[in-house]
């Protein structure tokens, strides 16, 4: 079974750091007997429901409500985008600027799922905010450290919005080039903080987790 870190419980919510290759709710299929984050917080706590989600191979906090009137009020708060989210990622190659905003709307690739893709007829707006923390290696070996606020919540945005800047998450195993994603053990994207008001006291809450890469 999984290692299951809660950084915070309260009787409103709870605050799970989500380690990479966990599912973040029970799949179906092939994959339904698998655990989930899920599913491992409501043993402990029954009442406890997802109030967003991370991909199974990205790692890092995840915010879950108690009952259904804590889901309405965090939910409303994500959809009203009070709720601050901060990701650490390393994408191949050395990226110029050392700040900038990637706007690019995203859609479904219909040909390729679950992939999303750049689309500029039909696709919903999408903003990253990404910050270069450091610059390592060279040639075939390089790599960017960044620092990463979606201002949008788009499936795969961060993603999707790093290919297209032409770099590509290390260990990304649907976005990154196949032969470079096999030799990482991982893929390399951690939500790192997340930021909001409790929803019954009423004070700001922030939570961190260092990036395991």
């Amino acid at each position: 079974m999984p290692h299951l870190t809660l950084l915070h419980v309260d009787d409103a919510l709870i605050v799970a750091d989500k380690p990479a290759g966990l599912l973040s709710v029970p799949a179906g299929g092939a994959a339904a007997q698998r655990d989930s984050l899920v599913t491992l917080v409501q043993a402990l706590y029954p009442d406890a429901l997802i109030v967003h989600r991370l991909d199974a191979a990205t790692s890092g906090l995840v915010l879950l409500a108690r009952g259904m009137e804590m889901l309405r009020r965090l939910s409303l708060a994500f959809e009203q985008r009070v709720i601050g989210k901060t990701y650490i990622a390393r994408v191949y190659g050395h990226v110029a600027t050392d700040s900038g905003d990637i706007a690019l709307p995203l859609g479904p690739d219909p040909d390729n799922r679950p992939r999303q893709r750049v689309d500029h007829a039909a696709g919903r707006s999408a903003l990253t905010r990404y910050t270069v923390d450091s610059r390592e290696g060279a040639g075939e070996t390089a790599t960017t450290r960044l620092t990463l606020k979606p201002l949008t919540g788009r499936s795969h945005q961060l993603r999707v919005h790093l290919q297209a800047l032409g770099h590509p998450i290390v260990g990304d195993p649907l976005y990154a080039p196949p032969e470079l994603a096999a030799q990482a053990g991982r893929m390399c994207l951690h939500a790192a903080a997340i930021s909001f008001i409790h929803p019954e006291k009423r004070t700001p809450m922030q939570f961190g987790s260092p990036a395991p890469f």
